[in-house]
């Protein structure tokens, strides 16, 4: 392996511009003992945010050296990027394009002298929309080649990078820069894509040259950093690099990516070989350890569980294939174990025992890893904080309902006329007509065949009526019976139902309350014999709550409820008996709720209004008088259910 010491003693530094030469120099004299022409490097001072690399893929340096239209420019895009940014693709038919970017004030123009614009591509586009500092692009073409110019707004900063037959542009905000800085920075790949956040806090380069051993990159690059690169014998191969004050270590990445290479850093030495070379080194380095753990004396520990359950914990060991064990000891008093092979909790050569009465875990390996297992069940066997679930069931309902009847009746009688009338007075039409029937039968004794029979014309009266005004007239063998009775019912009911229950983190939890309710049911006779058999079923009637709560992290209770209130509404008659009418109420859900917090978790409102009319036909319609000849109702019932929680979370504290 070959050695580039950048530490030693040199002197003071020299203008950006001396030493950019010196490096053109450097380049120089490697590229003419091995026969490759590198072009010097730029002298430019744009500043330009980290560019990557074109992937091994040879770039012209100097466009006026190229043949007119040796390329053409196939497609350019433009998109929205992270943070605002604004990325221009430009797509060329083949490779060999030296497309070169400048900073002129609030413009960026990119020059690309050996590539051709067909007429399709040559239009202005109009990107305000995409909210970037790029307003406008402008492609056109210049001589022998082509020019695009991008139109831009507030500060940004740019950065470009060639891969292949693309060049990338991108131009950030500088607020996005500044963001992205202070988050560690973000590399981009080659078909543009972020890459996962990179600091890169190198001092900027610039490399511009062609087919470059990797060697003297490397070189250059500990030059810069003042790092001591070791680069094994096995780093061979040159490298195009096109790239404009780029960050040191980003540029290490870069050209180590493209030719396969890998580094590893201890200290202020950075080690770089193939990626194949650095695995077989970690590779044997591990088989090496593996091979001195094998040599060490095993010892045995004894564990006691405390607020777990041995048995689950080492079936939970050694079940995990490829993390736990492979094998499966034995559990129970003293039980033998079985070797754990492929096991990342023990070693080949751990056994572990489980003994459930004494819930104890028996390990011997190695010292290194009955120390892990140790630390791993302290971990695991601790003390779950537990949590009160209160909840409450209400059930509230209302109701009214008023009726107003009437029973009209009119009744004659055969026999003489006569002068005499009778007014009957009364609570109801019975009474009233009873009344005035006995005192006019009273007054007209004697007088042969007169007889006054009751009967009602209509019976719209109230069922149960609250109330009845009646009034019968008997007048020359004539009864008039009227009777008008009214009903009103208001109701007001409230249930609450309050069931309350503690249980462990994540175990759930039932409590219930309720009744069987029984029902005869009938069902056929096994034989000859066609006599039914009665036989009696319960039903059960429960207020019943399930709950399985989660405390999180960060101190809220994650709630998988299943809440129920049955009711008997009634009974239904049947030939074989009477069977319950239910009435169910149910809810199902999954909630976060803070701790101690109340939340309706569900609620059910029920309303109905209801207005009947029995009338006699025609006569119900008159006006006014019709009254005595209909039926009016109404019904109002309004229920509601609210089903509420409350967690409070109980800390528990290890011993």
């Amino acid at each position: 392996m070959t050695d580039f010491n950048a530490n030693r003693s040199r002197p003071g530094r020299r203008p950006l511009i001396l030493r950019t030469g010196g490096i053109g120099l450097a380049i120089g004299v490697v590229a003419a003992l091995s026969a490759a022409h590198a072009a010097a490097p730029s002298t430019s001072t744009t500043v330009a945010m980290p560019v990557s690399l074109a992937n091994g893929m040879p770039v012209a340096t100097d466009p006026a050296k190229q043949v007119p239209g040796a390329v053409q420019v196939s497609n350019i895009d433009f998109k929205r990027g992270d943070g605002g940014s604004g990325r221009l693709v430009i797509k060329f038919d083949g490779n060999g394009a030296a497309p070169d970017l400048k900073n002129q004030g609030q413009k960026i123009v990119i020059d690309v002298g050996n590539a051709q614009l067909p007429a399709s591509l040559q239009r202005p586009l109009n990107v305000t929309d995409f909210a970037t500092p790029v307003q406008r692009i402008d492609a056109r073409p210049a001589g022998n080649g082509t020019q695009l110019v991008l139109d831009t707004r507030g500060g940004f900063d740019s950065m470009a990078y060639q891969m292949g037959n693309e060049y990338i542009v991108e131009v950030m905000p500088k607020a996005a820069v500044a963001s992205a800085k202070a988050a560690g920075g973000r590399a981009v790949g080659a078909t543009g894509a972020a890459i996962p956040s990179k600091a890169y806090a190198g001092k900027p380069v610039t490399f511009n040259f062609q087919d470059v051993p990797v060697r003297t990159v490397l070189q250059l690059i500990a030059e810069e950093s003042g790092l001591n690169i070791v680069a094994s014998d096995t780093v061979q191969g040159n490298v195009t690099l096109r790239m404009i004050n780029v960050p040191w270590d980003q540029a290490l990445d870069i050209v180590l990516q493209a030719k396969g290479l890998d580094k590893r850093r201890s200290g202020n030495v950075v080690w770089v070989a193939p990626q194949a070379e650095l695995a077989k080194y970690e590779q044997d380095k591990e088989d090496a350890r593996i091979a001195l753990d094998n040599r060490v004396d095993t010892v045995t520990e004894y564990i006691q569980i405390n607020y777990h359950n041995a048995a689950q914990i080492f079936k939970a060991l050694s079940e995990a294939k490829g993390v736990g064990g492979g094998g499966s000891g034995g559990s129970g008093g003293g039980g033998g174990g079985q070797s754990n092979q492929d096991s990342g909790f023990m070693s080949p050569r751990g056994r572990m025992v489980a003994d459930e009465r004494t819930n104890t875990l028996m390990i011997s390996d190695i010292p290194k890893k009955v120390a892990q297992m140790r630390e791993l069940i302290r971990v695991i066997d601790r003390p779950v904080d537990q949590v009160v679930i209160e909840a409450r069931v209400v059930i509230a309902t209302e109701s009214f309902s008023r009726e107003l009847g009437s029973r009209f009746g009119i009744n004659g009688a055969a026999g003489k006329d006569g002068d005499r009338s009778t007014l009957g007075f009364g609570g109801s039409a019975d009474a009233s007509s009873e009344t005035a029937l006995s005192r006019s039968n009273a007054l007209m004794a004697g007088e042969p065949g007169f007889t006054v029979t009751r009967q009602m014309m209509t019976n719209l009266a109230v069922n149960n009526p609250a109330g009845a005004v009646a009034l019968s007239i008997l007048n020359a063998g004539y009864l008039l019976d009227v009777e008008l009775s009214a009903m009103q019912q208001e109701g007001r009911g409230e249930v609450i139902s309050n069931p309350r229950i503690v249980t462990a983190n994540q175990r759930e939890a039932v409590i219930s309350q309720g009744q069987e309710v029984g029902y005869v049911t009938i069902s056929p006779q096994q034989g000859g014999n066609s006599i039914p058999i009665p036989n009696v079923q319960f039903k059960d009637v429960l207020l019943e709550m399930k709950v399985v709560p989660t405390i999180t992290n960060d101190g809220r209770v994650f709630l998988n409820m299943d809440v129920k209130k049955d009711e008997i509404d009634g009974f239904i008659n049947t030939s074989i008996g009477d069977v319950p009418q239910i009435s169910k109420r149910a809810i199902n859900t999954a909630v976060l709720v803070d701790d101690g917090q109340t939340v309706v978790i569900g609620g059910v409102y029920e309303f109905r209004d209801r207005n009947d009319v029995s009338k006699v036909p025609f006569l119900g319609d008159i006006p006014f008088l019709g009254n005595l000849f209909k039926k009016k109702g109404r019904q109002k019932e309004k229920a509601e259910l609210l089903i509420f929680v409350t967690p409070k979370v109980l800390r528990v504290s290890q011993r």
